[in-house]
């Protein structure tokens, strides 16, 4: 189902996660999608952590998509107008970009890429990965999962125990979480 689809994969500043990355563009090449666009926010193109080398990890997608990183705005920007992604999968997705998905800011380069592909009335599949996600951004979730078009893949409380606000995706779930999307279906149950 997936086969021949072009699909922008956008990566935020969710460090903790940058280690499951490959694994996804693994599962998405097994599907025979056509072109998988890493396009990453500024903190992701800025930053080395304790999880990752910074220039290591854009290596890796650069290397395992085949395709250059989009990694600006202007380089963001003709996603929409040149239609060239077919579905829009933000996996992590920070708290700071959900908020400002919800809001209609748009000044990273995901954030754009997602705008543009928006307005060409396709989905766009959310993985939740925030510590806030029960706290201040749990109104955030709740708005763009009333929203036309946005899709999440199902996700838990990461630790309730020692982060008890804390909201991660379930890495499993995101190709059937895509499949589901693409039909205009959010996947069941969301809450795992």
């Amino acid at each position: 189902m997936l086969q021949n689809l072009n699909i922008g994969l956008g990566i935020t500043g969710s460090f903790c996660n940058f280690p499951r990355i490959k694994g996804l563009i693994d599962s998405l090449k097994k599907e025979k999608v056509n072109k998988i666009i890493p396009i990453v926010s500024l903190v992701t193109n800025t930053y080395d952590t304790r999880f990752f080398v910074k220039d290591n990890f854009l290596e890796m997608l650069e290397r395992e998509t085949g395709q250059k990183i989009i990694d600006n705005i202007v380089d963001a920007e003709p996603i929409g107008p040149k239609n060239m992604i077919d579905i829009m999968v933000i996996v992590p997705c920070t708290g700071n970009s959900i908020a400002k998905l919800a809001n209609g800011i748009s000044d990273t380069a995901v954030l754009l890429a997602t705008k543009g592909h928006i307005r060409n009335n396709k989905p766009v599949v959310i993985g939740v990965s925030t510590n806030d996600g029960l706290g201040a951004n749990f109104k955030n979730i709740g708005m763009l999962y009333d929203t036309k078009n946005f899709y999440f893949v199902p996700f838990r409380q990461d630790d309730f125990n020692k982060k008890p606000k804390s909201l991660v995706l379930d890495y499993s779930k995101v190709i059937d979480t895509i499949k589901l999307a693409l039909m205009g279906e959010q996947i069941q149950p969301l809450l795992v």
